[in-house]
């Protein structure tokens, strides 16, 4: 989406320093980051986002591939370890019903802190934000893609 974001520079300052974040300095370990994208990109289905953060995914070794599948693909998954697994509940939790039940809250607190609660709120809002431009532009899942 970078290269389209350029089409409006002063809008591409605001946007990219949220994406460094996520990168290199969120409460979030790369695995929980993987997870919460993987479940939004599959809501939106957007097939330049799925085929990039599926092949991050396996890449990096951050998820096994039939987790990500799940993820992907809207079907249920579970994680062993408990805030990985309290990130995919939140996830699909908001991207599904929209209203996070009193004990999943309560869960997600304990595990991820407040903190942890807005990255993964904020990380999938930026995800869609992603996901919508890429599908406003038709970007096909082959498309060439910027050097991280």
């Amino acid at each position: 989406p970078h290269r389209i974001w350029l089409a409006n520079p002063t809008l591409s300052k605001t946007i990219v320093p949220t994406g460094y974040y996520f990168q290199k300095e969120s409460t979030l370990t790369k695995t929980e980051i993987e997870i919460a994208t993987n479940v939004i990109n599959g809501q939106w289905r957007s097939s330049y986002a799925n085929y990039e953060h599926e092949k991050i995914g396996e890449e990096q070794g951050h998820l096994q591939d039939v987790r990500l599948e799940a993820l992907v693909e809207g079907r249920p998954t579970s994680f062993d370890d408990p805030r990985q697994q309290v990130v995919y509940e939140l996830a699909v939790t908001l991207a599904n019903q929209r209203v996070v039940p009193g004990g999943l809250y309560r869960r997600a607190k304990k595990l991820l802190g407040d903190a942890g609660i807005v990255d993964v709120t904020v990380l999938m809002g930026w995800f869609t934000m992603v996901c919508l431009t890429l599908m406003a532009f038709d970007v096909p899942s082959n498309a060439t893609g910027l050097d991280q």
